[in-house]
């Protein structure tokens, strides 16, 4: 069985700047032998959330290599250049594009990299390959859309797996109705609901506005937008709160106390949580503000409410909602509810939970590696997951350029020893053909 020196689980931004990193690495006439298993059948980054009208909310330049290396050719510029659209980019003048020609940036940089991609296979286990009382080997397990079972050896894994849905409580028992969906699944799962009328949304922060406002374009739809927030606040992207997301400001951040940094999350966490852009609030609003006019109300936004049950049954899908004003539950019924509701990043402690006895705490350094025990080789690095100790960046395209960067050289300071084992192995073997020769 081939050992991979490097195997990457998924195929997102975060694993894609790492391909892009590792082709690039100087000083290498080779780069090491990475492959990536992705789940889905080819490369899509949110694709149901393509909604017509929506913009990034950073800038193109945190692409997937303009902070690592402007010269790269897999910049946006230079996409748009390929593009023949570069110009006529300048002459829109701005610095978020539309999340739909974002995303076929990525598809495009992604196609570069095919080979080394395997699409349509999930990663259901990763073992360990122990030689003595040493774990030398990682034995990662997938499952192709045929339901067959894949085995590989790999001396290193990057973990690149995005976020999972977070679901309320209240809700996980309609994990399996269709007209309960998280709105990571909003534009397919939309299109199966049968004629909906009233529809809820449980969130308030970006994606939650932008279903809202996608949705008002439908005349026989209304729609309540329910939040326990007392108003909706747009995202802070002043200059100096947005250097915290700056690479430099992930030392910062790793180097303070536990618990001074726990406060330093949550004193900017309404950068990125809950914090739609303004121009889709004052839209929003605007909305609203029509109904007043004209008297007719078709949307609501329900404030201070909390939800606290929810059944489904023929007639639609039931909410029992408390008015945190008031005190007052009242059940609302919906031909659909959707999900604004985050989404959790610990999925890679049950992929990993064989793992677990080298792995205390699953901590990682600096670096992004796991901590390992002394008898654990392989190096287990993390995109994505990493939030609670490097920074609410960690999540956010804004440093998967530099994070990369610093993956790929702790990447390499691991396998110098490989490498250098690997070198002298070869170099005991053809001196061993050498006197063979001469012997003959």
């Amino acid at each position: 069985m081939t050992i991979h020196d490097l195997i990457g689980v998924g195929f997102g931004p975060s694993n894609l700047a790492l391909a892009i990193a590792l082709q690039e690495q100087p000083g290498r006439s080779q780069p090491p032998d990475a492959l990536f298993l992705e789940k889905q059948p080819g490369f899509a980054w949110h694709g149901d959330m393509m909604l017509d009208g929506t913009h990034m909310q950073i800038s193109f330049l945190k692409d997937l290599a303009t902070l690592r290396n402007p010269a790269s050719p897999y910049t946006f510029i230079n996409y748009l250049h390929q593009k023949r659209r570069l110009s006529d980019f300048i002459n829109l003048k701005t610095f978020y594009p539309s999340r739909l020609e974002f995303n076929d940036y990525l598809a495009w940089a992604a196609s570069h990299f095919d080979a080394q991609c395997r699409y349509g296979e999930e990663v259901i286990e990763v073992l360990p390959e122990k030689r003595g009382s040493e774990v030398s080997l990682l034995r990662v397990l997938s499952r192709d859309s045929n339901q067959q079972l894949h085995e590989r050896l790999t001396r290193n894994l990057v973990l690149g797996i995005g976020g999972v849905a977070n679901i309320p409580d209240c809700m996980q028992h309609l994990r399996g109705e269709p007209r309960v969906f998280h709105s990571s699944r909003f534009r397919s799962a939309f299109a199966r609901q049968q004629a909906p009328r009233r529809i809820a949304i449980i969130g308030a922060g970006q994606s939650a506005t932008e279903i809202f406002l996608e949705l008002d374009g439908h005349a026989d739809i209304a729609v309540d937008l329910i939040t326990r927030a007392r108003t909706i606040k747009p995202s802070d992207d002043s200059p100096f709160v947005n250097e915290i997301f700056n690479p430099d400001y992930t030392d910062y951040v790793f180097n303070t106390a536990e618990g001074s940094r726990a406060a330093l999350l949550d004193e900017f966490m309404q950068t990125n949580y809950a914090a739609p852009d303004m121009a889709l609030i004052e839209r929003m609003f605007e909305v609203l503000y029509r109904q007043k006019v004209s008297g007719v109300e078709r949307h609501r936004f329900l404030r201070r409410h909390d939800t606290l049950e929810a059944r489904a049954d023929e007639a639609g899908v039931h909410l029992w909602l408390n008015d945190l004003e008031t005190g007052q539950v009242k059940t609302l019924s919906y031909d659909a509810v959707i999900l604004a509701t985050g989404y959790q990043r610990q999925q890679h402690h049950e992929l990993l939970k064989e793992l677990k006895p080298y792995l205390p705490d699953m901590r990682v350094d600096r670096h992004y590696r796991l901590v390992s025990t002394p008898q654990f080789r392989p190096a287990i690095f993390l995109q994505g997951s990493c939030e609670a100790s490097h920074g609410l960046s960690d999540t956010l395209l804004s440093i998967t350029a530099i994070r990369t960067n610093e993956i790929r050289d702790a990447l390499a300071r691991s396998m110098a020893p490989t490498q250098a084992f690997s070198a002298l192995h070869q170099h005991q073997a053809g001196e061993m053909q050498r006197q063979a020769a001469f012997r003959s």
